[in-house]
């Protein structure tokens, strides 16, 4: 078998409302072997991965999979059995998953559900391997495959706890984006937070910088009468010994900065102990703390936002004897406990055997090759971190209010949000200044995984109080979001949502098939209407309104950037890019472009289009509110929607009107709406309907809607290649993207209208990803509307250079336009010019080309240089309405 392409869609998708892989997969010569063909199939199988047993497949109960096996089915469904399975297996249970034949023989599109996307693409690579091998009769090392994919989750995961912050805040349906490693993005757009681990986007600087200077913090704090044991800074081994001296044995040497126990021996009882602590600490800093040692437990008291919330006590790493194992079996026996791991991956922390435990061996009298007796404890390190292998016991409820008290003034005098406090002290169930402890060390973004599950005790919800802290109560996660799509009108409508929503006074972010704008100024250029595009508007903290368009084809190739929308719109849908991937019919093109209103918020709105039938059909899979526009107030669907309360836009006459229900708000007549030229522009009326239903489902004010409307204009300012309009010395010429037949057919009347009796020149060029029979439609269109065609290939998509336009020639002449009507050119530059010097007074030149901007210099060029140039006091862009 062999893997064509295996992708992520990582959000809402063509096959599923959840993350998915996507993997295409030729199955070769194994199309010719069915599983009831291969004799012990099922056995090999569930040999290997006994869970198969379970699953249900198209039957629907227990073993359904099996019975599918013996009926007979092919390679590839077996593969998303598997990968299913295995992923199970290894700890990331999921269920859905899907096969579809492609039309090919032997190849199959297999869908299936990951919960770690590094795992999941793994996952797949590992599924076709073992079924080629069970079909060939091979061996299967499986559990070296399920350890595989459990270790490239650990290390591809979020942390203990960055992934409890993450948990939780999607437990609130807050929206989460990753960056790298733990650093991570809650929200969206200007509502955003950020956090790496359990620092966040306010954690102070100098908190940090005071936090990680032992000695400074120790200096703060006992300033403010605040219990700490005391100690020097010494840059030598003489210093550390005299210092030592001075205060008094036992000591705690301790590197001036450093953090998770790194260089610290605590208990040093006489001078003899001293030289190796110090150079362990001087390995880390070569400053080194030479303080008092406390005598008591180890404790790490968790404050966020200056507030409380757990405490726990920290015990060295150990073992116990059993008479028969040495010190080291036994590490590796501790070790062996799934809940602990390599760093900050797991619960507990691996115990690295190194020269500190080493130093308390020997203090207690042995070795690593020593067998302690049965019972007997043995201390492996000198401090109790849990990065250093110790263990955690909640003591939450036992910490007196005085130690609460204490705690927080420390978070303040510090300024840290979140901050871990290590006290030694004999208990915390009596004030420090009573039991002779003290705080000994503060943490900036200290570790959670000791509170969410210790190791004795109650787990306790550290999350929780940090998310509240980030997004306190009525605080909203993410920003106002409209998307758009449909076949044609996406980028007219978007950019007219937009408009409304800057006179409202929002901050916007656009996306569409030119660029990226962030309140109208163009960031990045190229086609953005894929998660790229959403993306970069969603991670931009300036951003409080999110207008998308979105396309099919980035619906298909990663699926949605984002969960839910509070606006979809979906404007219409017709033949266009069909026989791409799974896009085989314009069903299959209706459940792509759904998917963007399918996944609008429950109190949000989906917008559609009751003229259009297709639209309609998917009114049923939605679960939000919905909005129909109609350029006919009459439209059956329409009326129903209005009798049953509902809102709608529509005409009545020439005038835009709100119906909420049986209730009608006049907004503004087309004739005033720029855009609609007059009105004799249908499909442009139809887009600003779509948009003042998306503006008003959102709350903005109808007289803000209104005077969006009346004040966009057609114009390379508010809507490039979209209905621009030129004066180039006596004729016309005008720049719009339509690039399928429906497109042209729309246009066709404002070309018409326009034209006036000259004659309509054309540029024009259709992609290669295109069906041959949609670009021969798009050659009858155009040869219906212009006397004289010049044809571009300027986006082959997987076609040979010029095969497309040859298609759209071949299609002109069908059509009836004669030979020296129709012009084949190597470039869209060449075609354009070729197109403007063809132009006699009183033509119009429609240039329906890819690059937008080139074209409007080229004609603006054009002008500078006219036979005629424009009259005084009439600009060279010409109104809509001229």
């Amino acid at each position: 078998m062999r893997i064509i392409d295996l992708r992520a869609l990582r959000g809402p998708n063509f096959y599923s409302p959840y993350p998915t892989m996507l993997m295409v997969l030729d199955i070769e010569e194994l199309e010719d072997k069915p599983s009831d063909q291969v004799p012990g199939l099922a056995d090999r199988l569930t040999q290997i991965l006994p869970g198969l047993k379970e699953h249900r497949c198209s039957p629907g109960y227990p073993g359904g999979f099996l019975e599918r096996l013996a009926r007979g089915t092919w390679a590839a469904h077996i593969v998303e059995h598997v990968v299913l399975e295995l992923q199970t297996a290894a700890g990331m249970e999921v269920g859905f998953g899907k096969t579809r034949e492609t039309g090919e023989p032997g190849r199959y599109t297999v869908v299936y559900r990951y919960r770690d996307e590094e795992a999941g693409l793994e996952a797949g690579r590992m599924a076709v391997d073992i079924v080629e091998s069970v079909f060939a009769g091979k061996r299967v090392d499986i559990q070296y495959m399920v350890e595989r994919l459990r270790r490239i989750r650990e290390d591809s995961s979020l942390g203990p706890s960055t992934g409890a912050i993450a948990a939780e805040a999607q437990r609130r349906r807050i929206p989460i984006i990753r960056f790298d490693g733990s650093y991570i993005q809650l929200g969206y757009g200007a509502n955003q937070r950020r956090i790496q681990a359990t620092m966040t986007d306010r954690t102070s600087g100098i908190g940090i910088e005071i936090a990680d200077d032992k000695d400074r913090t120790k200096r703060l704090l006992r300033a403010a009468g605040i219990a700490v044991p005391y100690g020097e800074i010494v840059h030598t081994l003489d210093g550390a010994l005299d210092v030592a001296r001075e205060i008094g044995y036992p000591v705690v040497l301790k590197p001036l900065m450093g953090n998770h126990g790194r260089g610290i021996t605590t208990n040093i009882r006489t001078p003899e102990e001293l030289p190796s602590a110090y150079d362990l600490a001087r390995d880390v800093h070569p400053r080194v703390i030479v303080e008092k040692f406390l005598t008591g437990h180890d404790f790490r008291v968790m404050v966020v936002d200056h507030k409380f919330v757990a405490a726990a006590r920290r015990d060295p790493a150990r073992v116990i004897g059993d008479g028969v194992h040495t010190v080291e079996e036994l590490i590796h026996e501790l070790n062996a406990d799934p809940k602990r791991g390599d760093g900050h991956a797991r619960v507990l922390t691996k115990v690295r055997i190194d020269s500190d435990t080493e130093t308390m061996l020997l203090k207690q009298g042995l070795s690593l090759d020593a067998v302690p007796a049965e019972g007997q404890e043995v201390v492996l390190k000198s401090t109790a971190n849990i990065s250093s292998g110790g263990t955690a016991t909640d003591v939450t409820d036992e910490v007196h209010p005085m130690v609460r008290s204490v705690c927080e003034r420390v978070s303040r005098i510090i300024n840290l949000d979140i901050m871990g406090i290590d006290i030694v002290a004999p208990t915390l169930r009596i004030p420090l200044h009573e039991s002779g402890g003290g705080i000994v060390e503060v943490n900036a973004a200290p570790g959670l995984r000791m509170h969410l599950d210790p190791t004795h005790g109650k787990p306790r919800d550290i999350a929780g109080p940090i998310v509240d802290m980030l997004f306190p109560p009525g605080t909203p996660a993410t920003i106002p979001m409209i998307a758009v799509t449909g076949t044609n009108g996406k980028t007219t409508t978007v950019r007219l949502i937009a408009h409304i929503l800057r006179l409202h006074g929002a901050r916007v972010g656009l996306t569409t098939t030119t660029g990226v704008e962030i309140n109208d100024q163009l960031i990045l250029e190229g086609d953005y209407s894929g998660p790229s595009g959403a993306q970069a508007i969603l991670t931009d903290p300036t951003v409080d309104h999110a207008v998308l368009e979105v396309a099919r084809g980035g619906i298909l190739r990663r699926g949605l950037a984002y969960e839910e929308a509070d606006v979809g719109v979906l404007l219409n849908v017709a033949q266009d890019h069909l026989g791409e991937g799974e896009v085989k019919t314009i069903e299959d093109l209706l459940r792509v472009k759904s998917v963007v209103v399918e996944n609008v918020k429950p109190d949000g709105t989906a917008v559609l289009n009751a003229e259009d039938a297709l639209v309609m059909s998917v009114r049923e899979r939605l679960n939000s509110k919905v909005a129909l526009f109609a350029l006919d107030p009459e439209n059956e669907a329409f009326r129903d929607h209005l009798e049953h309360g509902g809102l709608g836009l529509s005409l009545d006459g020439e005038t835009i009107v709100i119906h909420n229900g049986t209730s009608k708000i006049p907004l503004v007549s087309v004739r005033d709406v720029p855009i609609t030229m007059d009105g004799k522009a249908r499909f442009n009326i139809a887009n600003s309907l779509a948009a003042a239903a998306a503006c008003h489902s959102l709350g903005i004010p109808d007289e803000v809607i209104c005077r969006g409307l009346t004040t966009f204009n057609p114009t390379v300012g508010q809507l490039p290649g979209r209905m621009n309009l030129f004066e180039v010395g006596r004729y016309h010429v005008l720049i719009d993207y339509g690039h399928n037949a429906p497109a042209l057919k729309a246009l066709a009347g404002v070309v018409a209208e326009l034209a006036k009796g000259g004659r309509v020149i054309n540029v024009a060029s259709s992609s290669g990803n295109r069906r041959d029979e949609d670009i021969r439609d798009f050659g009858k269109a155009l040869a219906a509307m212009y006397d004289e065609v010049f044809l571009c290939d300027p986006d082959p998509r997987g076609r040979e250079r010029g095969e497309t336009m040859e298609i759209l020639r071949d299609s002109l002449h069908d059509a009836g336009m004669r030979e020296e009507q129709v012009h084949m050119m190597p470039d869209e530059p060449s075609a354009i010019t070729a197109a403007l010097d063809a132009a006699q007074d009183g033509d119009l030149v429609v240039l329906q080309v890819d690059n937008i901007r080139k074209a409007i210099e080229h004609v603006r060029a054009r002008q500078d240089t006219a036979r005629s140039p424009a009259r005084p006091g009439r600009s060279p862009e010409v109104s809509a309405r001229q």
